[in-house]
């Protein structure tokens, strides 16, 4: 299993919007957002927010057999739980998922277990 972590900014004033698209989205289509992310491979997902002296970001951490194929499914999977999550990331973070990410994937640097 491989894992993938990301951090993505939130449009300022966003906050709650994303806290509220999280409840959503482990609450009342919790099936159906879960049997999602298993049909993508997604063993565990974690996200945070964290305060930066430029604004409030998501961490993002993400478990899965092809991490790189969940976030490319993510852009491309015509389910109406991925319409759903794609309209939720562009008004949390202006992020239009059916397009490639700007620049290059994290670069792993170290990955230890004690």
């Amino acid at each position: 299993m491989a894992a993938l972590a990301f951090v993505v900014p939130i449009i300022p004033g966003k906050e709650e919007v994303d806290k509220q698209y999280m409840r959503e989205a482990t609450g009342s289509r919790r099936q159906e957002y879960g049997e999602w992310r298993k049909s993508q491979g997604v063993k565990r997902e974690a996200v945070w927010h964290q305060q930066t002296p430029q604004g409030t970001v998501s961490i993002v951490y993400i478990e899965a057999d092809d991490p790189q194929a969940v976030l490319q499914s993510m852009g491309t999977s015509n389910e109406p739980i991925a319409q759903w999550f794609r309209q939720c990331m562009m008004e949390i973070h202006g992020m239009d998922l059916t397009q490639p990410p700007p620049g290059p994937p994290s670069e792993l640097v170290v990955d230890e277990r004690y």
